[in-house]
């Protein structure tokens, strides 16, 4: 097994290569699809006025605008991310709140000054640390002693079909596709609450609350089945399976997907379940 350096390296150069370009190329289409679900978790986290926020894992600064309405002229928002694509983007959208920054850097280890934030907030930003009790540990030291931390994660795999099911339906062209260690940096790394708990818990902070928010995903975000085609084929474990692969393969699995996704396909809508944790800690 890969040690915790070698796994974050690994999705430093992800999210700044491919994975960024990807969601960049999906960025409308998966603010709408997470619109509910960051909304969430927003509520959830109750950014005041006044307040100094973290935005950890901000992608393209959706939920980091949102943040800087809330916290208002007198707050202040650093919405940081690993990918400099995504922090160009979210450079863009923060132009008109200069109570906001974006900042190019790897939350598990930046020096941020100590106990500078009352709230530490992700939008599905944290399961892709190489150590995540290291991570959070450094993010500890950030929070204000009467801070808080508000984050959102994926459940399971079984339960977020979304996901899971379009890699299903194409595993049949990756008969030698090794199955996820779920410990292992990813969307569902932080499915366990047990492990959530423990690392949580190791890295300074409270035994956390979970809250579950479950909802139908519409993948095909008003684009019929082409459009679930092409978010599967784009973003997730599907496209994580088409990395490097020849257009010949990646035209068989758009032809399986379309064959999968069909029959799924009511009114324009095509639904499949999604499911979260809203977690909430505070220091210990």
């Amino acid at each position: 097994m890969p040690d915790s350096a070698q796994l974050n390296s690994e999705q430093v150069e992800y999210w700044g290569g491919a994975g960024g370009v990807r969601w960049i190329a999906q960025q409308h289409r998966r603010d709408t699809m997470l619109g509910d679900l960051g909304s969430a978790v927003l509520d959830a986290a109750e950014a005041r006025p006044g307040e100094t926020v973290l935005d950890i894992g901000c992608g393209c600064g959706e939920t980091s605008a949102r943040l800087a309405q809330s916290v208002g002229a007198s707050g202040r928002v650093s919405a940081v991310d690993v990918s400099a694509l995504m922090i160009q983007q979210a450079m863009h959208r923060l132009a008109d709140f200069p109570q906001a920054e974006a900042l190019l850097a790897d939350a598990g280890s930046h020096p941020f000054p100590e106990a500078m934030a009352d709230l530490i907030f992700s939008r599905f930003g944290v399961m892709f640390f190489g150590d995540p009790t290291g991570a959070f540990t450094n993010i500890r030291k950030a929070v204000k002693p009467t801070g808080r931390l508000v984050f959102a994660c994926w459940r399971t795999p079984q339960e977020n079909r979304w996901m899971s099911a379009p890699a299903e339906a194409i595993a049949q062209h990756f008969p030698s596709a090794e199955k996820p260690d779920p410990e292992l940096p990813g969307p569902f790394a932080f499915c366990n609450p047990d492990r959530v708990t423990r690392i949580l818990t190791a890295a300074g902070f409270t035994a956390p609350e979970f809250k579950k928010i479950d909802k139908m995903m519409d993948l095909a975000n008003g684009e019929g089945v082409e459009g679930a085609v092409r978010s599967a084929m784009e973003l997730g474990p599907a496209a994580r399976l088409l990395d490097g692969q020849g257009e010949d393969l990646r035209a068989t699995v758009a032809d399986t997907l379309r064959a999968f996704f069909t029959p799924l396909l009511q009114g324009g809508r095509l639904e499949l379940p999604a499911a979260i944790w809203i977690v909430s800690a505070h220091p210990a």
